[in-house]
């Protein structure tokens, strides 16, 4: 998950223009994701990523609305606070004509309305003239379609092309069509609900008449079409309606989550619509997509980690993902995928080039920790809801994903797990640091692998633990045995081989030769996650991940301002990721350290006072904060992004110290905490079994009350202090 550039030994973002620079506002619905400007438009500025994209691929290249020969006055535009649509308030400019003032500015109120539903993007229009007079004036609607691949727009240079054919006029309508070299033709259908006066393959226009007061409506739909599967042609009333179904259903798997703070409730409601608008329908179930633009697909690291972070507020998602995974798990040895029996997907594309092999990642498995991420989803999804028959369903996938960690994934038999890149196109790191200098040593110089990862020891011991669990419950006894004292070994193995009693932290890998990696970084906060560091060494860790050196104001670090690579506006080499300060603060608040957990959700919430709709983005820079400035934004950073989305609901898990235990009925609060920014916090509909729970929390100084509002089911609520 890269852009990066090499000059010498250093790498670059690759950012001809950064997207912090030409705001934008996304919308998303299945396989479908647009990104518009401010005003609604779309158009080839800096890195040209605007469009409107379907599968993979942008079908809508240019959309640009003029008022006459000009565009009209931006006056506001936001995407709605559960994503469903996006709205812009313009005016018209001064209109001349011959030199003559034909229409004085701020007189038409121009209204845009667009939404997604079924491969298509609907829009409507509403002008109102609010002068004293009759006003005629020319609307303008420039369209234009280039079927390029995604990768194609974040940079990527192509030896050929299939073919476009000229726009074709038909009806009232036009259409776009293209021919791909995977032999998929694609097809892209522009249509206005009225009759233009004027419609070419790459406009249409009308002259807009109106008397004082009057108000006139138009809609243009976008359909989008990819290897003949037709998307039925429909109204934009009757698809809007579709469409707010849609949502209230995804709506009603969520629990409801409301604070004493205004500012903190809107975090939470963009962070919950951003994985509703992320959640999409796969064959297999519901997927969080990773992020928008460039990762609108499936990710299974990132789906995992998602799932994790919003276990508690609706385990669906984890059953979606568990499944999905499960049934693209890979059978086969193939290098060029860095694929091998038992591992789980890294991400998978449907685009022309993944069709036509120009890229690897059609089914990509280069993530050295999927696997055991998998298997430790698995474990809590069970806790969660105590579903028993899909568990034992997918537990000869657990069981391959077992012996990949034990065979291919320990291919040197030392006990870690480690990766080597096999395929010349796939990933060179196989974390999630994946950018090519982001595993070094103290010196700055790139580690050699096989490369095994501090935090993939520690995930590949809770998968042990709860794969063991998952086997006791299937009546696998010896084989719950093996695990756990395999789990037991690892951890003491661990310890030995990793921690650096200089650095007090563990190191971020050992080398090929099995070397410590001797870096500060933000690696050592998920081993705390995992539950494989040693109590002794947690208190030295959180210190650490909390001093000036990783701790910006705004988040942890990703490394170290004390290491030699450190670059606070790199991708992994000293930026601030929301996730993976989450799982360092869940990490926190699992070895007993809920006041700092609780600093971490601070600081998170202090970000989304300064972002645009108080969304969480997948990064931003690392420097220190500043009085009075907002964090700096990262030049290409994904937003939204579902593991950054999911963030804040894993810290409210872990200040609260709340362990759900589906199979007993039991929900366990142990030493709650909450900032003191939050007096108050109600849980409403948070689903236990066959029943449903409704909480309220109360601070009261460094104490949390946890009352039972109602309780539909026998579930138990324990409280330990």
């Amino acid at each position: 998950m890269t852009d990066l550039i090499r000059v010498g030994d250093q790498f670059y973002v690759l950012a001809t223009s950064a997207l912090a620079d030409d705001r934008t506002l996304v919308l998303k619905e299945g396989d479908t994701f647009a990104v518009f400007d401010r005003y609604g438009d779309i158009s080839p500025l800096g890195r040209g990523e605007q469009g409107l994209y379907h599968e993979s691929t942008r079908f809508l290249s240019r959309l640009e609305l003029r008022l006459g020969s000009s565009r009209p006055l931006l006056l506001e535009s936001t995407v709605h606070s559960d994503n469903s649509q996006l709205t812009a308030d313009l005016t018209n400019p001064d209109i001349n004509i011959n030199e003559g003032l034909l229409l004085r500015r701020g007189m038409i109120h121009l209204f845009r309305q667009k939404f997604l539903l079924k491969g298509t993007c609907f829009e409507r229009f509403r002008l109102l003239n609010h002068g004293m007079e009759t006003v005629e004036m020319p609307f303008i609607l420039y369209f234009g379609a280039d079927f390029t691949d995604l990768f194609e727009v974040r940079g990527m240079r192509r030896e050929s092309r299939g073919e476009i054919f000229p726009p074709e006029v038909d009806g009232g309508s036009v259409r776009f069509k293209y021919s791909g070299v995977d032999g998929v033709t694609r097809t892209l259908h522009v249509e206005p609900s009225f009759r233009p006066e004027s419609l070419t393959g790459s406009q249409l226009s009308l002259a807009v008449k109106l008397a004082p007061q009057e108000q006139t409506e138009m809609t243009v739909s976008y359909r989008c079409e990819t290897g003949g599967r037709i998307f039925p042609r429909t109204t934009f009333g009757h698809a809007f309606r579709e469409a707010e179904e849609r949502l209230t259903a995804i709506k009603s798997g969520f629990c409801v989550v409301e604070t004493s703070s205004s500012q903190f409730n809107d975090l939470l409601s963009r962070s919950v619509a951003d994985i509703q608008m992320l959640v999409t329908d796969t064959p297999h179930g519901p997927y969080p997509y990773a992020g928008v633009p460039w990762y609108s697909t499936v990710f299974g690291r990132d789906g995992i980690i998602a799932a994790l972070e919003c276990l508690w507020i609706n385990p669906h998602i984890a059953q979606g993902v568990l499944r999905y995974l499960a049934d693209t798990q890979s059978e086969t040895d193939d290098p060029d995928r860095d694929a091998e029996p038992g591992k789980i997907l890294h991400e998978t594309r449907i685009g022309e080039m993944a069709a036509s092999g120009e890229i690897p990642f059609g089914r990509y498995y280069g993530s050295v920790d999927s696997t055991p991420l998998f298997v430790m989803l698995a474990g809590a999804y069970y806790q969660r809801t105590a579903d028993r028959d899909f568990i034992s369903g997918i537990w000869p996938n657990i069981e391959r994903a077992l012996e990949w960690i034990d065979s291919c994934g320990d291919g040197d038999g030392d006990g870690f797990v480690e990766y080597m890149q096999r395929s010349k196109r796939g990933l060179s790191n196989q974390g999630w640091k994946d950018s090519p200098d982001s595993i070094t040593h103290a010196d700055g110089k790139k580690a050699e692998g096989p490369i095994a990862l501090c935090e993939v020891q520690g995930y590949v011991y809770a998968a042990k633990r709860a794969a063991a669990e998952i086997a006791s419950l299937l009546g696998f006894g010896s084989r719950a045995e093996l695990l756990r004292r395999q789990a037991k070994a690892l951890k003491r193995n661990f310890d030995r081989s990793f921690w650096v009693p200089g650095l007090d932290t563990y190191a971020i890998a050992l080398d090929g030769k099995k070397s410590q990696c001797r870096v500060k970084s933000s690696n050592a906060g998920h081993c705390l996650f995992s539950k494989i560091a040693e109590p002794e060494h947690a208190k030295k860790i959180v210190e650490g991940m909390l001093s000036d050196e990783m701790f910006t104001g705004w988040g942890m670090r990703t490394l170290s301002s004390s290491e030699a690579r450190y670059n606070p506006m790199s991708y992994h080499n000293g930026s601030v990721w929301p996730h993976d300060n989450a799982m360092a603060g869940a990490g926190f608040a699992y070895y007993g350290f809920r006041e700092q957990a609780a600093s971490v959700l601070s600081s998170l919430f202090e970000v989304s006072r300064f972002v645009e709709l108080s969304r969480l983005p997948e990064l931003f820079c690392g420097f220190h904060k500043r009085p009075g400035q907002g964090p700096v934004r990262y030049p290409v950073a994904c937003s939204p992004q579902a593991w950054a989305a999911g963030a804040v609901f894993l810290l409210l898990q872990a200040c609260l110290g709340m362990a759900i235990d589906a199979p007993r009925e039991r929900i366990r609060f142990e030493n709650p905490f909450l900032p003191q920014w939050i007096e108050h916090m109600r849980v409403s509909g948070l689903k236990v079994g066959s029943g449903a729970l409704d909480l309220m929390f109360i601070r009261r100084d460094r104490d949390v009350s946890v009352d039972v509002i109602s309780r539909k089911s026998p579930v138990e609520v324990v409280v330990v202090k």
